[in-house]
């Protein structure tokens, strides 16, 4: 819901900022109001004039405000340290010391808050938020900016600290009914992510009822959001529901983070027959999405560029006695330019190459690993069999080597390239896409960086072997064409769910089947594993196991 907290600061930003700027009695910069003028209608234009406005300082307050502008504009596109960079320049330009920036000061933090929770660094969100209430003068952002503490408290974990804040926002009188709701369904969120038990369906119905009489169709999707996570496990056909109505109201608002959350939910809340219809959805707004957002972080660099451009040839024509000097200068700009760009490029192009050489060598490597499993241990594990079932050979020491044989060349099919300095969901992001082809998509859902934190590292090593033991079985017996590995964490246990359109196992899992030989790696973590062969189609696997 990234984009309506991205139109609440823009409200912020104009209410506040613009009352400074009036008290200052400061006359607007052309450049500054035409950018005004394209807000909400064309981003492009917007950033280039609020660009310009920075490329000429003569007030400092709107400089600030401009870069305020712009780093909005840039965490709503996903490029949170670009946003970053422009908030800290914004502060720069403001005066800690003076009360008429203390507006525009207070809203800098906010917005450096809500870029640090979508980078989780939730720590620092505290901090920034913090600061947001110190220099903030009105009470209503102050209640505002107190909510977002919350929620970073909340993200954090620290459910005591987050429910403190809201249940001193609530019990205030709140005359906005849109912040009363927003408060007090966070306010029951909080507890129910607290407490399991805790029945947050009269709050959340609440909110949702005041949302709808108010026509805040942001609200009703978060609303839809939080009912949908709280009735997953009590009535999923209700969970379904508010997931469904989630998704509609998300395309309404055209916000495809909001459509990806509910997509995320209607695949794991759906009937089989409709979960890959969702899959397809899903997949393809998502790249969509990471291609626009590159896309548009590329744009905000050259509009920068354009800007800073445009500024050193009006200087140019402004110093006709000096031409000479400036064409020189110009042209040493374009030349540290190009080969900065060309530079740039190349470095591009070699790491291309280097992982392009990196991902070669890793698939052979697992062809060959492939190779040495299906020939080498199966052909010792025969020769054991034989050697077994000869009364004669059964205790002779030759078939204790031969058994310590085989394990060895079994273990080398799970030795991977390891890639250095990589958190643990990369490294199951990369063991599973590689399985990827032109004929099987591999989609993973909640594989996150704190999903993994509190695991341990002989499960870490028993989950990735296991999943690639699944995985290989997959390509090589599977003929599926779409496979789902979800992995969410319930209360002290994680559980990932494997699912696969392919022809499954026929006459139920034996005990001679390599997919069970993962049994003894689940065991060894305290955990369990599910094989469900009686789908409609396909195979489904059941993973749990504790979190630590």
């Amino acid at each position: 819901m990234k984009r309506s907290s991205a139109f609440l600061f823009f409200v912020l930003a104009i209410l506040a900022c613009k009352k400074d700027i009036t008290n200052r009695n400061i006359v607007k910069d052309t450049n500054y109001s035409i950018a005004e003028s394209y807000l909400n209608k064309n981003t492009d234009s917007a950033f280039y004039y609020f660009s310009k406005v920075t490329t000429n300082p003569k007030d400092s307050l709107q400089v600030a405000m401009a870069y305020n502008y712009m780093a909005v504009m840039q965490s709503d596109a996903g490029d949170y340290f670009g946003a970053q960079e422009s908030l800290i320049a914004s502060l720069k330009f403001l005066d800690h010391n003076r009360k008429t920036d203390f507006s525009c000061i207070s809203s800098d933090y906010n917005e450096l808050g809500l870029n640090s929770i979508n980078l989780k660094k939730y720590n620092e969100a505290v901090d920034f938020h913090e600061l947001a209430i110190k220099f903030s003068n009105n009470n209503s952002f102050k209640s505002m900016f107190l909510n977002n503490k919350a929620l970073a408290y909340q993200k954090a974990g620290n459910y005591n600290a987050s429910i403190k804040i809201y249940s001193g926002i609530i019990s205030k009188k709140i005359t906005r009914k849109k912040e009363y709701a927003r408060v007090l369904s966070n306010l029951a969120k909080t507890k129910w992510l607290q407490d399991p038990n805790y029945n947050a369906a009269p709050e959340f119905l609440k909110a949702l009822h005041i949302r709808d009489t108010e026509k805040d169709q942001w609200g009703q999707n978060a609303s839809y959001a939080h009912l949908s996570d709280y009735y997953e496990k009590k009535k999923p056909d209700s969970a379904l529901m508010y997931a469904k109505k989630m998704y509609q109201i998300a395309k309404k608002l055209a916000s495809p983070d909001d459509q990806l959350e509910a997509l995320q939910k209607l695949i794991k809340l759906s009937p089989a027959k409709e979960t890959k219809r969702f899959f397809g959805i899903y997949e393809k707004l998502n790249d969509s999405l990471q291609t626009a957002r590159n896309a548009a972080k590329n744009q905000f660099a050259l509009i920068r560029y354009d800007a800073e451009k445009s500024k050193a040839d009006n200087l140019v024509l402004q110093k006709d006695n000096d031409g000479k000097r400036y064409q020189i200068i110009i042209l040493a700009f374009g030349i540290v330019l190009i080969s900065v760009t060309g530079t740039v490029l190349y470095k591009k192009r070699k790491q291309r190459i280097e992982l392009q050489a990196q991902n070669t060598i890793r698939e052979n490597k697992l062809k060959t690993s492939q190779k040495v499993h299906d020939v080498v241990a199966n052909g010792l594990y025969k020769i054991m069999s034989k050697l077994d079932n000869q009364e004669t050979l059964k205790n002779n020491p030759v078939i204790n080597e031969i058994e310590e044989l085989y394990e060895q060349s079994r273990d080398l099919s799970y030795e991977k390239p390891r890639s250095k300095n990589h958190h643990f969901h990369e490294k199951i992001f990369d063991l599973l896409k590689s399985f990827a082809s032109e004929n099987t998509r591999v989609i993973l859902v909640g594989n996150s960086i704190q999903l993994w934190e509190r695991v341990s590292e002989q499960a870490k090593e028993e989950i990735q072997h296991i999943l690639q033991e699944l995985m290989v079985n997959m390509s090589k017996h599977s003929q599926a064409s779409d496979v789902v590995i979800r992995f969410e964490q319930e209360q002290q246990k994680i559980n990932i769910s494997y699912t696969d359109n392919g022809i499954g196992i026929s006459g139920g899992v034996k005990p001679n089947n390599g997919l069970t030989n993962t049994g003894t790696r689940i065991e060894a973590i305290g955990g369990t594993i599910t094989f469900d062969t009686k789908v409609e189609k396909g195979l489904k696997i059941q993973i749990s196991f504790p979190v630590s």
